[in-house]
């Protein structure tokens, strides 16, 4: 009897066990869905390496679009009603076959929304941005230390930015009027009353003798301490001999400061010490975009934006600290060790602002790449929490590429990552690597980079996590060239606290760096318009839609022969304008951009399956 039970409780074992393994399975299938051509192999690296895919290019035989229809991202947007509307429209399905266009509009639809809504307004976008395409993807370490300046000043900035012309005067004189920001309440009388002040445009040393005696020049006399205090600097008395015409600036845009200077909290906010101290200190940036004051003002407002999004990050984690605190200071005795953690906290916030800088400014020197990666805001997250790892991965971009077409493969690393090194260094026996050989040993010889995966192995956990978003980019070569710059990644393993951070909210990551590229584009445009260039191009029209749209602009200026053609099909772009209310509605869902970024969803709103599939909801 026990022999037949045994028997018995063996069979039952080995069907649960059965049971188990399909359940595993199909559950890896459905959380981790193939998007390459077959599960478990690896596309090769250059398949797809045209930016403009099209139904033709879709074989028979090839599994992508049911692969596809197999995701949870389409399973989600095959039953919203907004996605339904576009995807019933056969101009969507032309607009589809520019990924490139289509992937910017759905990681930004709220965005571009708008334009679809003014023809006019997105061929006066597009003709700046082609205008600025190339300065604006050019590194250029002066406009990124003037991001990092106005975004760690951002509410200084944003108040010069109500006022354009006063700022564009600030801009071009910041030494000048960095001095008289240390004295205020002079400044303020001095902005109420520019005309009285222009004659010292020529003559700045009278200026330094009525301002010792100012009751004898009446302008001065309501605030007689402040100018006398002024008259004895010396650093400020010099800084207005070198630029005196700060004077005469001040008196051609007497009304957009006296409009600043009546308003007592907007002008302490504008004529900031230490804002304007970073402006004098990036002084030939900001000269270089004075000539433009909508542009100018444009860059405060993206600046702006980023700094909102980083607050809110940083405000994250100091909530967690603030929690931490409680905890220790509740379960301790001591007094002093609660105080002490008190103090620890303290230290840490006086570093963030700092450490906020340097973010912006690594954030506006690569910002073609970390736009890239935006497209794939859950991607991007995961790099950001594991930095150092990630620029391991980047080092070796064949690799990483194979990698990021298959996580599901990878993902049992997270908890062996000698065993990753071991396969790497004999890819031949392991399918995921096998296609590039080449490139995994040479990773599995690169001694640094085995010991920041070792260190950080739940990167590859971190992969298999956000599977959809890493195989999206991996799918198109050219995004993923962009996306996986080395320099860029050296810069987030660099700011690794403050990229951290920003990683718990991965829309607000994309939006930092949407605001960052959308900087150096407007940036782009301030200088060349400052230096007479392209002024036809460059229209005031096209500078305020490029201000009223900055995350479309700087999304057409990465990629303006994409929008070129969108705006040369007249069925695509007719599809774009009719249905801005549908891209509005998808605007905060996460699985339309992820779904709309692949290489085959061209090709699967035009399958006949698909449409079924549409038709049976």
């Amino acid at each position: 009897m026990s022999t037949v039970l045994s028997s018995n409780r063996k069979g039952l074992l080995a069907a649960g066990a059965l049971v188990v393994v399909a359940a595993s399975a199909y559950s890896i299938g459905r959380v981790y869905p193939p998007m390459g051509p077959m599960s478990g192999t690896i596309a090769p690296a250059n398949r797809y390496v045209s930016s403009q895919i099209t139904s033709a290019d879709v074989q028979l035989g090839d599994t992508s679009v049911p692969q596809l229809m197999q995701t949870d991202v389409y399973e989600v947007m095959v039953k919203n009603p907004s996605f339904r509307t576009l995807a019933s429209d056969p101009g969507f399905a032309a607009l589809a076959q520019n990924p490139a266009a289509m992937a910017a509009i759905a990681a930004n639809p709220s965005a571009f929304a708008a334009l679809g809504r003014n023809p006019q307004a997105f061929q006066a976008l597009l003709g700046a941005a082609q205008v600025t395409s190339a300065a604006a993807s050019a590194a250029n370490a002066r406009q990124a230390s003037a991001f990092a300046a106005m975004a760690s000043h951002a509410p200084s900035f944003a108040a010069m930015a109500s006022q354009p012309a006063a700022f564009a005067a600030l801009a071009a004189h910041p030494a000048a009027f960095a001095a008289l920001a240390n004295h205020p309440a002079a400044f303020a009388a001095m902005a109420a009353n520019p005309a009285s002040f222009a004659a010292f445009g020529k003559n700045p040393a009278a200026f330094q003798s009525a301002a010792a005696t100012p009751a004898s020049f009446s302008a001065m006399a309501g605030q007689a301490d402040a100018f006398r205090a002024l008259a004895r600097d010396s650093a400020a008395m010099s800084a207005l001999t070198a630029d005196a015409s700060a004077f005469t600036a001040l008196a051609s845009n007497a009304k957009a400061f006296q409009s600043l200077a009546s308003d007592a909290s907007a002008f302490r906010a504008a004529t900031n010490a230490q804002a304007l101290s970073a402006m004098a200190s990036n002084a030939d940036a900001f000269r270089a975009a004075a000539g433009n004051a909508q542009a100018l003002s444009a860059m405060a407002t993206s600046a702006s934006a980023f700094a909102s999004q980083l607050g809110a990050a940083n405000a994250r984690v100091s909530n967690a600290m603030s929690a931490d605190a409680r905890v220790s200071s509740a379960m301790s005795a001591d007094a002093h060790n609660a105080n002490a953690m008190n103090a620890q906290m303290a230290a840490r916030g006086s570093a963030a602002q700092g450490l906020n800088a340097q973010m912006a400014s690594a954030m506006a020197m690569h910002a073609s790449a970390f736009q890239a990666l935006a497209a794939q805001p859950a991607a991007f997250a995961a790099m950001a929490a594991h930095p150092a790892a990630f620029a391991a991965m980047a080092r070796h971009s064949v690799a990483f590429q194979a990698m990021a077409a298959n996580p599901a493969a990878f993902a049992a690393f997270g908890k062996n990552p000698a065993a990753f090194q071991a396969a790497a260094a004999n890819p031949a026996s392991f399918g995921a690597m096998a296609r590039q050989s080449a490139a995994f040993q040479a990773m599995s010889r690169d001694a640094a980079a085995m010991s920041a995966l070792a260190a950080d192995a739940s990167a590859f956990s971190a992969m298999a996590s956000n599977a959809a978003a890493f195989q999206a980019l991996a799918a198109n070569a050219n995004a993923f060239q962009a996306a996986s710059k080395v320099n860029a990644f050296d810069a987030m393993a660099s700011n690794a606290q403050a990229f951290r951070a920003a990683s718990s909210n991965a829309q607000g990551l994309a939006a930092m760096a949407n605001a960052a590229q959308a900087f150096r584009a407007q940036s782009a445009v301030a200088s060349m318009a400052a230096s007479g260039v392209a002024s036809q191009a460059l229209s005031a029209q096209a500078v305020s839609a490029m201000a009223a749209n900055p995350s479309a602009f700087a999304a057409m200026a990465a990629n303006p022969a994409s929008f070129t053609a969108l705006a040369g099909n007249a069925q695509a772009f007719a599809a774009f304008a009719r249905h801005g209310a549908a891209f509005q509605a998808l605007a905060n869902q996460p699985a339309f951009a992820a779904l709309a970024s692949s290489p085959a969803f061209g090709a699967m709103l035009r399958s006949p399956s698909f449409s079924t599939a549409l038709a049976s909801q």
